[in-house]
């Protein structure tokens, strides 16, 4: 297992979220991530309607009320525990998530998902 460091929990708000560019199965990837508390949920950046990113703004992912992680382009929102689509055009599709653990105030993100 290749674990990276991806950032300290410190570097995304808790309840908010945070953009970050990491090798994934060897290729360089945009992720997104929401902290909740200790917890971290991180997947790879990309919509699986369209394949385009998800942010409106650099690292800003969350619907408005912050419970949802929303689509830029057409408004689809995901569960955030889950990557699940419940509303939009990609509905019942995911997110595609990344394996993450948080050690010690680290979010390690494992390199090698396949």
């Amino acid at each position: 297992m290749s674990r990276t460091v991806l950032c300290q929990l410190e570097d995304i708000e808790d309840g908010g979220s945070a953009g970050f560019t990491s090798q994934v199965d060897g290729k360089p990837r945009m992720l997104l991530a929401v902290r909740r508390g200790k917890d971290v949920f991180v997947y790879i950046n990309s919509c699986p309607h369209l394949g385009v990113p998800l942010d409106f703004h650099a690292g800003q992912f969350l619907s408005h009320d912050q419970k949802y992680i929303i689509c830029s382009t057409h408004g689809a929102l995901f569960e955030i525990e889950n990557g699940l689509c419940v509303s939009g055009p990609c509905r019942n599709a995911y997110l595609k998530p990344v394996m993450v653990s948080v050690e010690e105030r680290s979010v390690l993100i494992d390199g090698n998902q396949l």
